[in-house]
């Protein structure tokens, strides 16, 4: 099993949230996260949140142990405050759940 997370964004800057994610990976494969899908959205037909979405990935853990160590990672934390918070307006989380491994 693993722990998988769907998660839709609304980037208002593409560039920031693009060095979010170079600075952002090594941290991630640290402790076994991954980028299962990612997709750019050009149009969001049903959304039960008002925020806009133009973003939409999942991200897998082992285990959600592993997620939660990951989120608190000083490391982590400070680049998302650098990068994260000025490249997103809108962060919206559709589902979380354990995930059978194939």
């Amino acid at each position: 099993m693993s722990f998988e997370m769907l998660v839709a964004l609304d980037v208002a800057d593409d560039e920031i949230y693009a060095q979010y994610r170079r600075e952002m990976t090594p941290i991630l494969s640290r402790y076994n996260g991954s980028y299962g899908y990612d997709f750019k959205v050009s149009e969001v037909l049903i959304s039960q949140v008002s925020a806009p979405i133009n973003r939409v990935f999942s991200i897998c853990f082992p285990s959600e142990e592993m997620k939660n160590q990951f989120f608190n990672d000083k490391e982590y934390m400070a680049i998302k405050q650098h990068y994260f918070t000025p490249s997103v307006r809108a962060t919206t989380l559709i589902a979380s759940y354990e995930k059978p491994d194939n």
